[in-house]
């Protein structure tokens, strides 16, 4: 992945060495254990609410924050995190604006261990997650070894996609669908809850595609391989991988990200396509 002229995030927060180990707490979450897959995150929405979603509708505001600031000059990894975060600031004004709204940048946290988040306590065995409160993306650079040696999906893409999934929450939640979800859910039954959830991940998934799509063509920031890591990515976090690899089978009612191949169809149809209205998985039959 081409980033090395890349502008770096004025919007990344180090707090790595900070701060010590609490229970977990909550948010909108990629992470592949089943601490993510089992907290209660802001996920789902009722689909008749949706029907007009990418076709307009109102941006809800974000609160100001405080100067974050950035990883040092020799954090290389840091620094890779906070030029795809300022690639995905980019790409975002832009599709937003066209659309005669505005982008609000979401924060991103660097913590090791454990950090606070208004979503509660954030723990590095919950995995990268956004908080849609302080509408900031938590986390652990150690997430990413565990992407390679477990999950066996190495690559700066698939590296890069973590972030961008978690960005298309932000996305989502700009749109105006994080009280909309409260909403659905408290309506809803356990299992039509976790149904919401996937089509709510997979969704992210879609526009984290929509990133890459506009990012490569703008900045011609892709390799040869890149996409094969992402998909690779989105593949192994799959919730009946996850479930298949932890308790040696899966149950399709208690997914809340979406299968293997789901994750990866969605990924690639917004990395395919560029268009957001292809990204509508409430409206969709099969996912």
């Amino acid at each position: 992945m081409r980033l090395d002229n890349q502008r770096e995030s004025e919007n990344v927060e180090d707090r790595r060495g900070a701060g010590g180990r609490r229970l977990v707490g909550g948010g909108i979450g990629i992470g592949g254990v089943i601490i993510a897959l089992a907290a209660s995150y802001f996920l789902g929405i009722d689909p008749s609410v949706l029907l007009g979603l990418f076709s307009g509708g109102d941006i809800a505001p974000a609160p100001q924050s405080a100067p974050a600031s950035r990883p040092p000059a020799g954090d290389e990894m840091g620094r890779f995190v906070s030029k795809v975060l300022a690639d995905t600031e980019d790409t975002w004004r832009g599709i937003f604006r066209q659309s005669g709204h505005q982008y609000r940048d979401p924060k991103l946290v660097l913590y090791t261990g454990a950090t606070p988040s208004a979503c509660g306590t954030g723990q590095t065995a919950m995995g990268p997650f956004y908080c849609p409160p302080d509408q900031t993306v938590y986390i652990d650079l150690a997430f990413y070894q565990d992407l390679k040696n477990r999950f066996k999906a190495p690559g700066d893409f698939a590296q890069a996609y973590v972030i961008a999934h978690e960005v298309g929450h932000h996305v989502q939640h700009q749109l105006g669908i994080a009280d909309k979800v409260q909403a659905a859910r408290s309506r809803a039954s356990e299992a039509q809850a976790n149904a919401l959830s996937v089509r709510m991940e997979l969704q992210a998934d879609c526009l984290a595609g929509i990133w890459g799509y506009h990012a490569d063509r703008a900045r011609n920031v892709l390799e040869a391989g890149d996409i094969e890591e992402a998909l690779a990515a989105a593949s192994a976090i799959g919730d009946d991988r996850i479930q298949e690899r932890s308790r040696g089978y899966a149950v399709p009612d208690s997914f809340t990200h979406g299968t293997a191949a789901q994750r990866v169809r969605w990924f690639r149809r917004g990395l395919e396509s560029g268009d957001l209205k292809q990204c509508n998985t409430f409206e969709a039959r099969q996912l």
